[in-house]
């Protein structure tokens, strides 16, 4: 009888290390990780708003390439965070500043990986977006190469291209509307609408841009004009999380090209217009939850668990 529940034991505690990620990972290992991620999350954001954007974005960069591993943590001459896919992306320090506290009290314990996920879960809550739970126990990759990013989506690709792209990661076309929805907090740059504003194929300017709303992108990234000026990506709302780049996209005030193109493919439309009806208030689809779900199941892309992958001593360089 002692053999049995030895075993039974033995393949609780290998199913726990080898398993899925869950709810509350570090509750015994390290009870005040969450906290410690929400306080730094929250600081930085406190310094600079547009920190919830920028780490919300570093998680969804991260989880594209290899997994949700931390790979683009990496610091070094051929590491990934260098892909022409990746410019702009930012964060890199408070999740560095996250771990050093972590480590100071919990060291080798938590994840970098876990805590860009935190992160990006603790900056859409302080956007006044859902509050949701984060599963954790992922572990950290020792692979990153520039070369593993050609493949990341791209701003001026085509809704299939998109589409495509989502699925082999395991995504719908659903989650395709819901994570680009991220796109309702934080600004880019004029660099990503030269082509839609000025070289678009055809036509010159993209035609699916509202009237109304071209004069203004073109005042604020003239033709020729300084490529680096910033803009919001959810035009009268970038600063709050919200349904409203849904009726931007719907309306033809989408900033970026791959948004507005989400309103022309049956498919990612029939998405945007389930959450925009005029009784979705009381009988639709929830936009907050199902946004939420599609952010948890990103999370999920390739994780590394158990004797995979390592816990990083800094985020920034492989054990």
């Amino acid at each position: 009888m002692g053999l049995f529940f030895t075993l039974i034991a033995l393949v609780f505690f290998l199913g726990s290390s080898l398993g899925d990620l869950s709810v509350g990972f570090y509750s015994r290992t390290c009870p005040n990780a969450e906290t410690i991620v929400a306080s730094v999350v929250r600081d930085a954001v406190a310094a600079e708003q547009r920190m919830a954007a920028i780490l919300l974005r570093l998680h969804f960069h991260d989880c594209f390439v290899q997994g949700c591993d931390g790979s683009i943590l990496i610091d070094d001459p051929n590491a990934e965070k260098h892909a022409f896919g990746h410019q702009g992306v930012q964060g890199y320090a408070e999740i560095e500043k996250a771990k050093a506290q972590l480590e100071a009290i919990c060291p080798g314990v938590v994840s970098c990986a876990d805590i860009v996920a935190m992160a990006a879960r603790d900056s859409v809550a302080l956007s006044n977006g859902p509050v949701y739970q984060v599963p954790t126990g992922r572990r950290d990759g020792r692979l990153s190469n520039v070369s593993f990013a050609d493949d990341m989506p791209d701003v001026s690709e085509s809704v299939q291209q998109l589409k495509a792209k989502f699925l082999q990661k395991g995504l719908s076309a659903k989650d395709l509307v819901l994570l680009n929805a991220a796109h309702t907090i934080g600004t880019t740059a004029c660099f990503f609408m030269t082509h839609r504003l000025y070289n678009f194929p055809n036509f010159g300017t993209d035609p699916t841009i509202n009237t109304a709303f071209l004069p203004e992108l073109k005042a604020n990234c003239p033709q020729n004009g300084d490529v680096d000026v910033r803009l919001g990506m959810d035009h009268g709302s970038e600063r709050t999380f919200d349904d409203m780049i849904l009726r931007n996209i719907k309306n033809g005030f989408a900033v970026l090209e791959s948004d507005s193109q989400l309103y022309t493919d049956p498919e990612t439309k029939s998405v945007i217009d389930s959450y925009l009806g005029i009784l979705n208030f009381l009988l639709g689809p929830s936009f907050a939850k199902d946004f939420a779900d599609s952010m948890v199941k990103m999370g999920k892309i390739g994780v590394k668990t158990g004797p995979q992958g390592e816990i990083r001593r800094v985020c920034n360089a492989i054990n």
